[in-house]
């Protein structure tokens, strides 16, 4: 086996966490890959898998081997593309994150659909609220939901999302309807971190920021977050997507909506390069064109909830 194969079935087998797995998705037996990879560590004098009879874990080098493989196969991959050009056809393996609910809502069944336009295409999805770096991660395409920073990736505009406040009906009926944002003091609310991070602030229009309600609760999972605004525990601040439907049955309204700040920016990002492998450019074209016609990314997707008409 050449050394680029070789790099090839290390990075297999550290993103499958198993030289069985990594094997079949390089067509490959187990002993192969097994061999590839002691090949691969003999040559470098780098132990880059710790072994045990349960378990396959990356060393300290491994880690770091693994970002710098990601990005040499990616690299010789859009350079293949380049050369290839529009005759190149859609394969090999496309990874994407995205936020989880967003993800699991909305990018999942784009997924789904362009597996099955594609049948030389494999997929493979984070769907986290931690932000994902792709190169050093070795993802192809993130949405992102937020202001973009300055950086390498190209990016696509696919809409924005309004970020609002919401409570249940019953909340509201037994502790009053916020009418600016200083009420909120007088409030219980439901807070939300990341993985470990700082609690998201409160903030709202013309960056206008406030002292935070009292958070008698705090989780780290926005369908938890918005199932405990549901059953009344308080005010949660959430994106349009994620209480769309609760606003639209009723289980939720939203309020001090003219203090709301202004829409966030989505979009799909890639690695920026020469010329972006066919997989990634089919998929972020298809993508592009299905969330553009979300009402959610257009600031809407919360109607009031609709009521009977009296007979």
């Amino acid at each position: 086996m050449d050394h680029l194969q070789r790099l090839r079935t290390f990075v297999a087998v550290a993103e499958s966490g198993s030289f069985a797995r990594g094997a079949r998705a390089r067509s490959i037996s187990a002993p192969a890959a097994t061999r590839a990879v002691a090949s691969l560590e003999q040559h470098l004098g780098a132990l880059l898998l710790q072994r045990t009879t349960r378990s396959l874990r990356l060393t300290e080098q491994g880690e770091v081997f693994l970002a710098d493989c990601r990005r040499i196969l990616a690299e010789l991959e859009a350079a293949e593309a380049a050369v290839t050009g529009v005759r190149n056809e859609p394969r090999g393996m496309l990874a994407i994150t995205a936020p989880a609910l967003f993800g699991r809502r909305h990018i999942a069944p784009l997924l789904f659909e362009f597996l099955d336009r594609h049948p030389q295409v494999q997929g493979r999805a984070l769907f986290t609220d931690r932000l994902v770096h792709l190169i050093d991660e070795g993802f192809d395409v993130a949405l992102r939901i937020a202001v973009l920073p300055d950086s390498g990736l190209t990016a696509v505009p696919v809409g924005h999302m309004r970020a609002v406040v919401v409570a249940s009906p019953d909340y509201l009926k037994r502790c009053g309807v916020p009418r600016d944002p200083s009420d909120l003091k007088q409030h219980q609310a439901i807070g939300f971190t990341i993985e470990g991070q700082d609690r998201i602030r409160w903030a709202f229009g013309r960056g206008r920021a406030i002292a935070a309600p009292h958070e008698r609760l705090i989780v780290n999972a926005n369908d938890v977050k918005v199932a405990a605004a549901v059953a009344g525990q308080g005010l949660a601040r959430a994106l349009a997507y994620q209480v769309s439907d609760e606003v639209r049955d009723g289980r939720l309204r939203v309020v001090l909506q003219a203090h709301e700040p202004p829409p966030v920016p989505v979009h799909l990002v890639y690695p920026a390069g020469r010329v972006a492998a066919a997989k990634v450019r089919e998929f972020v074209q298809f993508a592009a064109e299905r969330l553009r016609a979300l009402p959610v990314l257009q600031g809407l997707g919360l109607d009031a909830p609709r009521r009977s008409a009296r007979r």
